[in-house]
């Protein structure tokens, strides 16, 4: 039996400096949860959104989830962190061990244009494999709408997706689409896990690989602590889901090729009439004739 034991952590948190906060948040779900196994928290929960306080990884500020990690023998991924290297600047998420070890860094491919100003794109897809259980997909927030990423990992082997975001916005409501879509179609567990409070608006969801909602959480802070089955995965890869849909074989078996993949940077096609990726402009008003 291959399973994970979760928490994921949907924190009303402030925009400063949250991570004496957060450590006592891993200890305490520890301590009512001790089966857990991994704990998430949302993205930027640690300092919040301004790229002005990246901090350099390895560092201070990731020792200190590593020591959580250590200290309650769980895997930790503390949502994402803007990480300062050289003149540039990421939003990263680190995969910590249950030995204090980093694993893994992943940083976010597409930051959230034109609107996270000042944040450079990651180049890389990030996974992770934890013994005995299976392979684990790592993104943040913007991430999950370009479906490329997750059949990208997905086609790496991942079983799970794990998503941690910092939505504030109206859109939640497309994510939480998105997110169950990203599920069904890649057979995959996706977990998109959002802050509460002045941060964000919460409204986090597990989803599994047959598309069904297995929690969505409210607005408000909540401890979502689930079991994953990544038995259950293979099942339906193998046999569809409820005996139907069997995605996965049908795009690997299929000979079609997919010219956007190859062509799009040389021939961006009818993408080249979209224009400038920019913040819209205020629209005059209409005077009365």
């Amino acid at each position: 039996m291959a399973h994970l034991s979760m928490a994921a952590l949907q924190l009303e948190l402030c925009v400063e400096d949250n991570l004496s906060l957060l450590e006592k948040e891993i200890d305490l779900v520890m301590k009512r949860f001790p089966w857990v196994q991994m704990v998430v928290l949302p993205e930027l929960c640690t300092f919040g959104p301004s790229p002005d306080l990246a901090v350099a990884m390895p560092g201070e500020v990731e020792n200190c989830f590593r020591e959580a990690a250590r200290k309650n023998n769980i895997w930790l991924i503390p949502g994402s962190i803007f990480e300062r290297d050289g003149e540039s600047v990421f939003n990263t998420s680190p995969v910590i061990n249950p030995k204090g070890e980093v694993v893994a860094r992943h940083r976010k491919l597409y930051p959230f244009l034109p609107y996270e100003k000042g944040v450079a794109g990651g180049e890389r897809f990030t996974v992770f494999d934890i013994p005995g259980v299976g392979r684990i997909g790592l993104i943040v927030c913007y991430d999950m709408w370009f479906p490329e990423t997750v059949r990208q990992l997905t086609w790496m082997g991942a079983e799970a997706i794990i998503c941690p975001s910092l939505t504030n916005t109206v859109d939640r409501e497309v994510e939480l689409a998105i997110a169950r879509s990203n599920a069904a179609t890649n057979q995959v567990y996706f977990l998109n896990l959002n802050s509460a409070g002045r941060l964000a608006v919460g409204q986090s969801i597990l989803v599994g690989p047959d598309g069904q909602v297995m929690h969505q959480a409210g607005v408000g802070r909540e401890i979502i602590a689930l079991e994953m089955d990544f038995d259950h995965v293979r099942r339906v890869r193998e046999r569809g889901m409820f005996g139907l849909c069997q995605t996965i074989k049908s795009f690997r078996d299929h000979p079609l090729d997919y010219p956007v993949y190859h062509d799009a940077q040389s021939d961006p096609g009818a993408y080249a009439e979209l224009g400038e990726l920019r913040v819209p402009e205020r629209e005059p008003f209409q005077e009365d004739p």
